[in-house]
């Protein structure tokens, strides 16, 4: 694969508007369609936001009414905001597209980043994104003083932490000791280009999350590598580490297209 270019685009006091880098998404998409630039990946950090994907059920959305943008993205909503590090790959993949290939990629990038850091990371079975794994169910404490036995989310799929108190929010997913989601992962492939990509939790609040059903997910929640960590972390110290692991997984990537199964013949 050949050389990919870096453009941070603003973080902190600076941090872009979302439509302000999905306009940007656009654009850049354009031009490596047109092969007008090499493959680019758009780093930076948002004012807090809503997004949600194509899967978004009602259900999973703010109680409060509170906006959402709804995006062209695969995946279900989540939350972007200050503290959280943003990559969008704006790549050019062979056809047929291997999209989770294309995951696969970005998720090991973050999980080498975090290892940097000093902490575990993984992919988890069916979940995209990367994970902090959390206890084995029975060496969890109990929820509300019940025995997990009785946890509701085990026979209720509507189960809505939301409105059960902050035992069950997805911020405090690390005092359950239950798997976490430190980065989420959503992509859309258009005429062989990805667009969107990664939020890695670096330092942000994440009670942020508990007003959604973050990816949709009832019984995990949340994580931040400030927080596993258990001290402070910034942007800017994580910023060229994702950097540095993104461009050694990316440019050197074997890029083969989707394997297409041939019908048996009659």
């Amino acid at each position: 694969m050949g050389e990919v270019r870096f453009v941070r685009r603003g973080f902190g006091a600076e941090a872009v508007d979302y439509q302000e880098a999905w306009d940007e998404q656009r654009r850049v998409h354009a031009a490596r369609f047109a092969d007008e630039i090499p493959d680019t990946v758009l780093l930076l950090e948002h004012p807090p936001v809503y997004t949600a994907g194509r899967r978004t059920q009602d259900s999973e959305r703010p109680l409060d009414g509170t906006p959402v943008v709804d995006v062209d993205r695969g995946g279900k909503i989540t939350w972007h905001g200050p503290g959280q590090l943003v990559g969008y790959p704006i790549q050019k993949l062979p056809r047929p597209v291997d999209v989770v290939a294309h995951v696969r990629r970005l998720e090991e990038a973050l999980i080498r980043t975090c290892a940097e850091f000093g902490l575990e990371t993984t992919r988890i079975e069916g979940r995209s994104g990367v994970w902090v794994l959390g206890d084995p169910v029975e060496l969890r404490p109990a929820l509300g003083g019940l025995s997990l036995d009785f946890d509701p989310r085990l026979a209720d799929e509507e189960f809505d932490p939301r409105l059960n108190g902050p035992e069950y929010a997805p911020s405090n997913a690390g005092q359950r000791r239950e798997d976490r989601k430190i980065a989420a992962i959503g992509i859309r492939v258009a005429k062989g280009v990805t667009m969107h990509g990664f939020a890695l939790n670096v330092n942000p609040d994440n009670k942020w999350f508990d007003r959604i059903i973050p990816c949709g997910i009832r019984d995990a929640g949340v994580a931040s590598l400030a927080g596993e960590l258990g001290r402070d972390v910034t942007i800017a110290e994580v910023l060229p580490v994702v950097e540095r692991h993104l461009r050694d997984v990316l440019e050197n990537a074997d890029l083969r297209p989707r394997a297409v199964e041939k019908p048996a013949a009659v």
